[in-house]
């Protein structure tokens, strides 16, 4: 195969931009092997499709690979985080604090289940929630700390759980954007009472969508699967009409394919530390920005995009602009997060421009760039000096900070 049809193979051509060729470069490419497609072919042969025991499969070792007592499969990170709160009983009349700053819109689900999203603002470093700040908005009516492990880089989590057992929350992880990385030697969803992963693009461990919710409780846990679902083999029981459940199960060919990827999760991160590396090289060279941040406790990040902070100098408009003139090149490149404080629903909320000066600022800046194993070093040069050009063509100046 060649290097241009290995960039652009995982891209359906009906989703390419209007203008791409063969040489479009896009913001995610699923690494997917041979291991894969047996996977789901064997599950396509079968005569069972839908939740059944590789769903089970899928469960036990994405629990054991955390070293947690319990996972439980959903159709996605939001489905997920919404089914957790309901066991809790977490509903009208309670908040939630949560961080602002976030490419997945994890945190709707807050909304979803009646209860009061709390926004607390970011650090501005690790882009993560800032411990002091949560605790500024815990109120009598708080039940929960939703931290999430932002782009990939781990929360400030001894402080949080120190936060939570103090004011008596629960605190939940959502890592979402994170799978693999480390806060002192631990691995991300270890940390909250329950937590949360997405895998759908571009995480690292993609089966095209879907999630998991992974707890210690067994009380808990419990809760999760009978809201989720019903078995087959509870077809005949009384718990059938105990309570409604929201089927959002997972399919056996979701989890097929996740199975297979979770199988081959260190290898693929060790080839996205591959087009890390290169990436880190070039940037280099590129005064206008801040490399990507390790907190001080962090001990491994495997970042779910490549995202680079522009500096103070660059306005929201010269971002976009810099994001206009790489899809140009045949570059997918965005805006990692829009505030979710910004946006319509939650501006209806009472949420106003300047409430979160951080996110709001990082926000501004931030540029999610391709990351994926089949991006060649030929290629991250020229998404590196498209977007030097770029900056410089709008005129805004180096100052980083």
């Amino acid at each position: 195969m060649t290097e241009a049809a290995l960039v652009s193979s995982s891209v359906p051509a009906e989703e390419l931009p209007e203008d791409a060729d063969a040489t479009f470069i896009p913001l995610s490419d699923p690494d997917i092997t041979d291991v894969e497609l047996d996977a789901v072919d064997a599950v396509l042969r079968s005569p069972r499709l839908s939740h059944g025991s590789v769903v089970d499969a899928f469960e036990t070792a994405f629990a054991e690979k955390l070293g947690r007592r319990y996972a439980i499969a959903v159709p996605s990170g939001t489905l997920g985080l919404f089914i957790a709160l309901t066991a809790y009983g977490i509903g009208p009349g309670d908040e939630v604090i949560a961080p602002p700053y976030s490419f997945r819109e994890t945190a709707h689900a807050v909304s979803l289940v009646g209860a009061k999203p709390v926004f607390a603002d970011i650090d501005y470093w690790a882009g993560t929630i800032a411990p002091n700040k949560v605790e500024a908005r815990i109120t009598a009516k708080t039940r929960a700390i939703i931290a999430a492990n932002t782009n990939g880089h781990p929360a400030p989590w001894a402080e949080l759980r120190d936060l939570a057992d103090k004011h008596g929350l629960i605190l939940i992880e959502d890592s979402t954007e994170a799978i693999g990385s480390k806060y002192k030697d631990k691995v991300v969803g270890t940390f909250g009472d329950v937590a949360i992963f997405d895998f759908s693009q571009p995480s690292p461990l993609t089966c095209g969508e879907g999630g998991m919710v992974v707890t210690d409780n067994v009380d808990l846990a419990m809760s999760i699967r009978r809201l989720r679902s019903r078995r087959l083999n509870e077809r005949s029981s009384v718990v059938v009409t105990a309570s409604a459940p929201f089927q959002a199960d997972m399919s056996d060919i979701t989890a097929a394919l996740g199975l297979a990827q979770l199988k081959r999760l260190d290898e693929i991160l060790e080839r996205r530390k591959l087009t890390e590396h290169l990436y880190y090289r070039f940037i280099q060279s590129f005064e206008g920005i801040k490399d990507p941040y390790l907190a001080p406790d962090v001990t491994e990040v495997h970042w779910f995009l490549y995202v680079v902070h522009l500096g103070t100098r660059f306005s929201k408009s010269s971002r976009d602009a810099i994001v206009e003139d790489l899809h140009v090149e045949q570059v997918e490149a965005a805006a990692y997060c829009n505030p979710l404080h910004l946006q319509r629903h939650y501006f209806d909320a009472g949420y106003r421009k300047g409430d979160f000066f951080v996110t709001e600022k990082v926000a501004d800046r931030a540029v999610a760039l391709p990351f994926h194993a089949h991006l060649s070093v030929d290629q991250i040069e020229f998404i590196v000096s498209t977007m030097k050009d770029a900056s410089i063509n709008i005129g805004a100046g180096s100052a980083i900070y």
